[in-house]
């Protein structure tokens, strides 16, 4: 079953399409080509909520549906929860 959707396979995050437990083992699946990507989840991740597909240091960017949507203002581990706590979005 598949947990969290991934848009392009250029991007570093996920969306969580249903809650996530820390310690899952969870199954992605990348839109553009089908690809499925298995993982173990380091945080409680909610619904509609991000999911770090790989390490991601701080002043990097944050890139989710092919688009820059935020610089990283605290290093993410894979599997980590990518929110408030550490992604400036570029919004605002």
């Amino acid at each position: 079953m598949v947990q969290f959707l991934v848009h392009e396979e250029n991007d570093n995050v996920g969306v969580a399409t249903v809650d996530i437990k820390s310690g899952d083992v969870v199954q992605g699946l990348y839109m553009d080509n089908q690809k499925k990507i298995d993982m173990t989840v380091m945080h409680d991740i909610p619904l509609g909520h991000k999911i770090a597909l790989k390490d991601i240091e701080i002043d990097a960017s944050i890139i989710k549906y092919g688009s820059d949507i935020g610089r990283v203002v605290a290093n993410i581990k894979k599997g980590g929860h990518v929110h408030t706590q550490n992604l400036k979005t570029r919004r605002w």
